[in-house]
């Protein structure tokens, strides 16, 4: 038998819940191989985000179409509540229940017995290993499903090892939280994990990951005006630089090096934001997302814009490259997912959705490329193949989403405050973290031991990944 595939309502999990599913879904497609295919679904432009705020019209189950942070300023009612296993628990998370009890290998890093526990003092666990036969009327419904070239669902039977084995985390507990003071949007992590670096509005801190209480950053960077959001910050490989973009037309470059760091250069782009980045291997090219629906390409040496990818018929909202630097992927709130080659200059592959594409992710290893929905899927597609995962955890919106670099397991974060962590490609969840407001930020460390996420509530929040 499996280990359990099944979360939430509804209580069965048949082909008619199935069925269900799927027609309260987007419509399923798998044009991995089209090219050059017209979207839909196109917004006005004035439903392009410019700020981290949503609209207070949206409802829980579909998001804004602001292409990263949206709900920042709403705390959720529930920030009182602990974080439970998810398989647990059949729709809304009620407070931590006594016969929910915590593994004894988890109690060594809980507070002493009869201390007050809040809820970031506990750790974030997997769903227990339950089997089930999915046919069974009986039967949790499922979470993880196999979606065909041809568009049909299935549930997925994970196999023994799902959840275990080198490289898979147990769980995830809170380290430390970070008072940035404003929304945070955008997070990184350097490599050796020394600092935490958070972008808010108009400015980037930077946290000290050693110092526990982290009462204050070490250090500001005073970037862009004093009322734009920065949406993305990345550190190139040898840690002594930062690339920071947002809510303007110019990219600053920052000498991390310097006794005091300073902008060293800035980029300047004919669009009005910068909705993320990415950096090349080799750290000599830099990738912007614009608004605007183009992909720069910037010289990192010489600060000139070397090239432009134009297709996206709305505001690219989210990148990321092979560890080859051969690759681009891109997505759009024009409810596409593009390939790039970089080194001949052009489009490879489209993907078109139902919904907007908030966040996405290409895993280390290869083949598997992640995309986070505006619709509350995440989909795991092959890179070549039409096949591909579809995973129902989030309530809402999936607002970024990271691999580990060891490529066996990723986060994504949501509108719904929640963090998880998942299989890849399969997606059987790992464990699941419930934090008080909009999540609308990750990253990883590069030794797989730190996540970092960055929150509506004005602060970050650092978690230690146990094995």
């Amino acid at each position: 038998m499996s280990p359990l595939n099944g979360e939430r309502s509804p209580k069965k999990n048949g082909p008619d819940k199935i069925c269900k599913r799927e027609a309260s879904s987007p419509k399923l497609r798998n044009d991995a191989s089209s090219r050059g295919s017209n979207s839909s679904g196109r917004h006005r432009e004035s439903d392009k985000p410019d700020t981290p705020v949503s609209k207070s019209s949206i409802s829980n189950s579909s998001a804004s179409s602001s292409a990263g942070p949206s709900g920042g300023g709403q705390k959720n009612s529930s920030s009182s509540k602990s974080v439970i296993p998810p398989s647990l628990v059949p729709g809304p998370y009620p407070p931590f229940l006594p016969h929910m009890a915590l593994p004894p290998e988890f109690s060594r890093d809980l507070l002493p017995l009869g201390a007050a526990v809040s809820p970031g003092q506990l750790p974030y666990t997997r769903p227990p290993l339950v089997h089930f036969d999915p046919r069974l009327s009986g039967g949790k419904p499922a979470y993880s499903f196999y979606v065909s070239a041809d568009g049909q669902m299935q549930p997925v039977p994970f196999p023994p090892d799902a959840l275990i084995g080198s490289g898979i985390p147990r769980h995830a507990r809170q380290i430390s939280t970070l008072n940035h003071g404003e929304v945070v949007c955008a997070v990184t992590i350097s490599n050796p994990p020394r600092n935490v670096y958070t972008g808010g509005k108009g400015c980037v801190k930077v946290w000290d990951i050693k110092d526990a209480a982290n009462r204050s950053p070490i250090s500001q960077l005073d970037c862009l005006q004093r009322d734009n959001y920065i949406r993305s910050v990345k550190l190139l490989q040898d840690g002594r630089t930062l690339v920071v973009g947002g809510e303007a037309s110019t990219i600053s470059i920052w000498d991390l090096a310097a006794s005091t760091p300073r902008i060293k250069a800035e980029l300047t782009s004919s669009a009005p934001a910068c909705y993320a980045l990415a950096i090349s291997p080799d750290s000599k090219v830099c990738f912007s997302c614009c608004s605007d629906g183009n992909i720069a390409v910037w010289d990192l040496h010489n600060q000139t814009l070397v090239r432009q990818f134009q297709g996206h018929t709305d505001g690219a909202s989210c990148i990321d490259i092979s560890p080859d630097g051969n690759k681009l992927w891109t997505g759009g709130l024009d409810n596409t997912v593009r390939s790039w080659d970089l080194r001949e200059g052009r489009q490879l592959q489209q993907h078109d959705f139902t919904s907007q594409i908030f966040s996405l992710g290409y895993c280390p290893t290869g083949e598997w490329l992640a995309v986070g929905m505006e619709s509350s899927n995440v989909e795991v597609l092959h890179h070549s193949k039409p096949d591909k995962y579809q995973l129902h955890l989030h309530e809402s919106c999936v607002l970024s989403l990271k691999f580990a670099y060891c490529g066996k397991w990723f986060v994504s974060t949501g509108k719904d405050n929640l963090l998880n962590a998942w299989r890849t490609p399969y997606g059987a969840s790992i464990f699941q973290s419930k934090e008080s407001s909009s999540v609308l930020c990750s990253d990883i460390s590069t030794d797989d031991k730190y996540i970092v996420t960055g929150s509506g509530d004005k602060k970050a929040t650092l978690y230690e990944v146990i094995f």
